[in-house]
Order: C-alpha cells, then sequence, then structure tokens
C-alpha cells in the first residue's frame, strides 16, 4: 500500500483553533480511538479548505474526531495556513501532487478512527451529518462505505449514487441520453436520476466528496489503488468492496454542499488543464477496464470511444458551419489523447510516473 511512511506530519491530538470556542474546543479533544478520522486533500483551495474545516468544527456536534490534511505541494500557501489557523489538524505536506488515491492512503496509515470520512475540501458538511454517517454504519454493519446527498450553494441536486462503469452505462453517457432522458428507468441508469432521491438505497458507487468508510474493513481489503492518480479510484474501491461481499448505500439525510472542480480552476492555462484532465480521465478509464474487464474488455473499451469520437469528427467536418469544424479540430485533438492514454498505459495494463 502507499504512503505507509508519510513524511512532513504535523500530529495533534485535538481539532480546536483560536477561531472555535473553548466549547467546541473541549469536545472536540480526542480520546485514544476517536468515532471519526476526518481525510481532507489539499490542492491550490486554501481559502476554501478553511471554510471547510470551520464548517466542519461548527457542525461536528458531540462526535469525536481527528482531522488529516494531506497537502498535495499547493503552490497557495494551504499548508502554512493549516499549521497556522488549525494547530491540531495533523497536517501531511507532500513535495509532490500525489494524485487523490494515495494522497489519502497516506492519511489512511495514520488513521485512528472507527470510521474514515472523506471530505473535499470544497464540500461542506450540514448540521448532523458525522452523527448521522455513525449511526447508519452502525446499525448496517453489512455496509463498508456510504455517501449522502450532494448539493451545490444554491441546493442544486448533484449525482450521488452511481452505476458501475460498463460498456451499455458509458455509452449512454458518450451519446449524451443519459442527461436528455434523466427521468427514464433505462437512460437515467447511470446516475440513479429515474429514482426518488429522498429515499436511501443501495448502489454501485459514490463520489468521494463526502463518503465513510468501515476502517476494518478497508484495511482487510486494501487501500485506493495506486495506479488511479485521478479518476476511478472511488469506483475501484467499491468495486472491491462489493466483490468481498460488503454493501455501499446511498443515504440522502446525509446532505453536503459541494462545489466541483476548484482545484483545476487554480491551474493558469484552463485549457491545458481540462487536456490535462481528459488524459487523466482517459487513463484511469482504461486501468479500470483492464483490472475488472482483462484484455479484451479494455481493447473494446477503447474502441468504442475511439468511434464514438471518430464519428463526431466525421459528423462536423460534413458540415459548413466554421464553428462546427473548428469543433471537428477539437475532437481530432480528443482522438489523439486517447491514443497517447492507451500507449501511456500499455493498453489498460500500467500507471505511467505520477505525477502524470
Amino acid at each position: 500500500m502507499d504512503g505507509l511512511n508519510a513524511p512532513g506530519i504535523s500530529t495533534g491530538t485535538s481539532n480546536s483553533s483560536g477561531a472555535r470556542s473553548p466549547e467546541n474546543q473541549a469536545a472536540n479533544r480526542q480520546p485514544e480511538t476517536p468515532d471519526v478520522s476526518v481525510v481532507i486533500v489539499s490542492f491550490n483551495t486554501r481559502d476554501l479548505l478553511r471554510e471547510c474545516l470551520n464548517t466542519l468544527y461548527r457542525e461536528s456536534g458531540g462526535v469525536t474526531f481527528e482531522t488529516i490534511v494531506v497537502d498535495n505541494n499547493s503552490r497557495d500557501n494551504s499548508a502554512d495556513m493549516i499549521a497556522e489557523e488549525f494547530p491540531d489538524v495533523r497536517l501531511i505536506r507532500s513535495d509532490t501532487n500525489l494524485g487523490f488515491g494515495v494522497a489519502n492512503n497516506r492519511a489512511f496509515a495514520i488513521a485512528k478512527g472507527r470510521y474514515i470520512v472523506l471530505l473535499n475540501s470544497d464540500a461542506f458538511v450540514k448540521p448532523g451529518v458525522l452523527q448521522l454517517s455513525i449511526e447508519h454504519m452502525d446499525q448496517n454493519p453489512r455496509v463498508a462505505l456510504a455517501g449522502g446527498r450532494l448539493v451545490g450553494r444554491d441546493g442544486s441536486w448533484q449525482p450521488s449514487a452511481r452505476m458501475f462503469p460498463s460498456y451499455l452505462n458509458d455509452l449512454l453517457i458518450m451519446t449524451g441520453l443519459s442527461d436528455r432522458y434523466p427521468k427514464s428507468r433505462f437512460f437515467g441508469r447511470v446516475d440513479q436520476t429515474f429514482v426518488d432521491q429522498s429515499l436511501p438505497m443501495p448502489t454501485d458507487w459514490v463520489p468521494g466528496a463526502y463518503s465513510i468508510i468501515r476502517r476494518e474493513t478497508l484495511e482487510n481489503i486494501g487501500y485506493f489503488d495506486s495506479k488511479f492518480f485521478l479518476y476511478y479510484e472511488e469506483v475501484d474501491l467499491c468495486r472491491r468492496f462489493k466483490m468481498a461481499g460488503y454493501d455501499v448505500w446511498y443515504w440522502p439525510d446525509i446532505t453536503v454542499v459541494h462545489l466541483g472542480g476548484e482545484s483545476s480552476k487554480t491551474v493558469k492555462n484552463l485549457q491545458l488543464a481540462g487536456l490535462q484532465l481528459t488524459k487523466w480521465r482517459m487513463r484511469s478509464r482504461l486501468i479500470y477496464f483492464r483490472k475488472h474487464h482483462g484484455a479484451f474488455g479494455v481493447w473494446l473499451a477503447m474502441q468504442m470511444e475511439k468511434w464514438w469520437i471518430a464519428l463526431r469528427v466525421a459528423r462536423n467536418l460534413a458540415s459548413r458551419s466554421e464553428e462546427r469544424r473548428a469543433r471537428a479540430a477539437g475532437f481530432r485533438s480528443t482522438l489523439a489523447t486517447l491514443t497517447e492514454a492507451w500507449t501511456d498505459t500499455r493498453g489498460g495494463r500500467t500507471s505511467p510516473p505520477q505525477p502524470w
């Protein structure tokens, strides 16, 4: 497992800071085994990270928890802010961008809680979220991992209970049919958009913006697969839990505000960042299909995406519109990126040197 030795760790035993009241400081003093270890991976989101932590402390209720922040070599002084304003956070400073999975693995290796909560730095818990999460997990011992209802600041719903990638599911996403017909049981299957989102339900996987993991089970099946630098790491972990006979659940009374995409916005060249994110997604998709569907499976996944992009190139080139023809050039670039992803991962066999 990656990250078993975590250099640059500042360890604290409580979750108090000068900005919090004495009552909250007393409530958050940690026993040897807190209820929860809250793990946050940080990359250039200093101000949101501060808001995330202050919200966490304010809404934690009577839950005992420790907070571990892994800073992925941020350049906005995020780590210094944590050290100065939140001295009791257990801070891990990395001198490289480890990606999401490996950074979390560093925190898993030192976590003390009965449960581990993954929390994005741009996610903010609502009142009672930690307590409800623990209660649900305590009452459902077969559940290894669970998530809640993700919403934007305006309360708009975000996909929170999702199906595993498959040839059919990926095709529905690529063609846009899942977005066009969200209320259809067939077309809306990927994000379960046809289901009443106010009802709890078992699901394939939940996003890592907020999730609670049974630590004992995590130790048994292993941490995030280090091949996934970005994307698909939560999908793979949930799949391994389910393969081991455990359940993954969505509980809508656990509400978390999530912004999304904040780290990528800090990159000066957004076009370059977009291309990098596309390549990361493609690489991780190939690794996922190779791991769970074998050599023929990853080849088929590659061909499906390749021919869909090629079809879009041809369709836009057939138009006399300059805008459409420019769009065709963009799709050609995407096709080249897919070919690079196949080469980089040797057909999904391996992960390129990280950070990518």
